[in-house]
C-alpha cells in the first residue's frame, strides 16, 4: 500500500510517496520517492498577491507529473496541501481549478492547521513529557512557533515571516516585533526550552553543523554556522561552498528567523529532526484511514 503527500509551498513543491506496512499494534511508513521542485510561487504572491501566467503553467505540469507518477506507483490515498503563497494569491482558487482538472484536489491550509500537521505525528511520539519544547517551522512565506509543556500544547501562532517574503522585501518590521513579544510572553517563567526546527533550511544547518547524526544546536553554534554563510556572496555560496542555488540565499534570512526566536525564548538548543509538512500528511492519512477504522 502506498499514499503520496504533496507541500505545495512558497519556495519549493514537494511530493513523496511512502509505503505503508502494518507492524502489530502499529502502521508505519518508509519513504520510497521524494521528489522536490523549486517553483517559488512565493515571488509572486508576496509582491503580486498573484501568480504569474508562467508558473501557473509550471504548477499545471508539475501536478500532471506528480499525477502521473502516483499513477505510476499505484498510489491508493494521497493528501495535497497548499500554504503561505497560495494563501496570499488572488488567483489562488484559479490555481486549484486548473490542478483538479488534471486530477489532483489542492487544500489552502491556514498556518494553524499547516503547523498541526507537521508537529502531531512526530511530537506525539517523541517528546519528553517533562520538558518544555517550542517548535519552529520556518517556510519560505510563514513561520509557525507552538510551544509545549508536560505533553501538552501550550500555544501556537502562525507569522507572516519567510525566506522568500523576506529576500523579496515583504517582511515588515511590526511583524517581526510581533513574533518577538508573543515568544517572550510564551516562554517567560519556563526555563530550560528546547528548540525543534523544521523546514530544508534548518535541516541544512544541521547537516552542516553536524556531519554524523543530528545533534542538537546551540545559539552559539548556529550563530556562528550563519556567520560564516553570511561572510560568503550569495555567488560563492553556490560554488565555494556547494550550496543549491535555491538554497543558497534562503538559508541566510531562515537563520536570522531562528537565531531570533532562539534569543528571545532563551532556548538552550535546536535540534531538526528532518520532518516537514510531506511527513505530516502521510501521518494524517494514515490516521485517517487506520485509526478510524480500528
Amino acid at each position: 500500500m502506498r499514499y503520496a503527500a504533496i507541500d505545495i509551498g512558497s519556495n519549493a513543491v514537494r511530493l513523496l510517496i511512502a509505503d505503508i506496512l502494518e507492524k502489530k499494534e502499529e502502521v508505519v511508513y518508509t519513504k520510497n520517492t521524494l521528489l522536490r521542485v523549486p517553483l517559488r510561487l512565493g515571488d509572486d504572491a508576496f509582491i503580486d498577491k498573484r501568480i504569474s501566467i508562467g508558473k501557473f503553467q509550471d504548477m499545471v505540469k508539475t501536478m500532471r507529473a506528480f499525477r502521473n507518477l502516483m499513477d505510476v506507483y499505484k498510489v491508493t490515498d494521497y493528501m495535497a496541501c497548499a500554504t503561505s503563497a497560495m494563501r496570499d494569491s488572488d488567483n489562488g482558487a484559479e490555481v486549484v481549478k486548473a490542478c483538479q482538472e488534471e486530477g489532483i484536489d489542492i487544500q489552502i491550509v491556514d498556518g494553524g492547521i499547516e503547523a498541526k500537521i507537521i508537529y502531531n505525528s512526530y511530537l506525539s511520539n517523541t517528546i519528553d513529557k517533562t520538558k518544555v519544547y517550542l517548535y519552529i517551522d520556518v517556510g519560505g512565506g510563514s513561520t509557525e512557533i507552538t510551544l509545549f509543556a508536560n505533553g501538552e500544547l501550550v500555544d501556537s501562532q502562525s507569522f507572516n515571516l519567510g525566506t522568500i517574503r523576506i529576500l523579496d522585501n515583504q517582511d515588515q518590521p511590526e511583524t517581526w516585533d510581533k513574533m518577538r513579544r508573543w515568544v517572550k510572553e510564551k516562554t517567560r517563567g519556563y526555563k530550560n526550552i528546547y528548540g525543534i526546527g523544521t523546514g530544508g533550511n534548518i535541516n541544512k544547518l544541521s547537516r552542516i553543523a553536524n556531519e554524523k547524526g543530528d545533534k542538537p544546536m546551540t545559539y552559539a553554534k548556529l550563530k556562528a554556522i550563519f556567520d560564516h554563510l553570511n561572510s560568503f556572496s550569495l555567488k560563492d555560496r553556490i560554488h565555494e561552498l556547494g550550496l543549491r542555488s535555491d538554497r543558497a540565499d534562503v538559508i541566510i534570512p531562515a537563520s536570522e528567523i531562528f537565531l531570533t526566536i532562539m534569543k528571545v525564548g532563551h532556548l538552550k538548543n535546536i535540534v531538526a529532526p528532518r520532518v516537514g509538512l510531506v511527513d505530516g500528511i502521510i501521518q494524517t492519512l494514515i490516521d485517517k484511514n487506520f485509526k478510524n477504522n480500528r
